[in-house]
């Protein structure tokens, strides 16, 4: 049983910056794929962020390319997301992901396999 335990999520301004932070309680080298995702209310989960823990290669969605950075720590079994000029518009419930088998998809929700909790980022204006 894999569990994902975010945290950081909180109220910032706009142009303000957060980082999220997501442990894993297994040993990552196991985990092929780690995302961030977030979700509003009444729409469907979006694709924010992967990494792959080896090799560490990333992709972004557009809409946070050039402001966010997802980054691991393998010594500490962790995934950030450093979110950078925030905007009102990434307001949402941030979750963090873990693909325990390799997929070539990376950016739907069915592409991973465990979920976190949720942390809620607010962002006013």
């Amino acid at each position: 049983q894999v569990q994902l335990v975010e945290s950081g999520g909180g109220l910032v301004q706009a142009g303000g910056s957060l980082r999220l932070s997501c442990e894993v309680s297994v040993r990552t080298f196991n985990i092929p794929r780690m995302g961030w995702f977030r979700q509003t209310p009444g729409k469907e989960r979006e694709f924010v962020a992967t990494i792959r823990w080896s090799g560490s290669s990333t992709y972004y969605t557009d809409l946070v390319k050039g402001r966010f950075t997802i980054s691991r720590d393998s010594a500490k079994s962790t995934v950030y997301l450093q979110m950078n000029r925030l905007k009102p518009e990434d307001t949402a419930i941030y979750y963090c992901a873990a693909a325990l088998w390799y997929r070539n998809s990376y950016s739907y929700a069915a592409d991973y396999d465990y979920w976190g909790q949720g942390t809620q980022v607010t962002v006013s204006s």
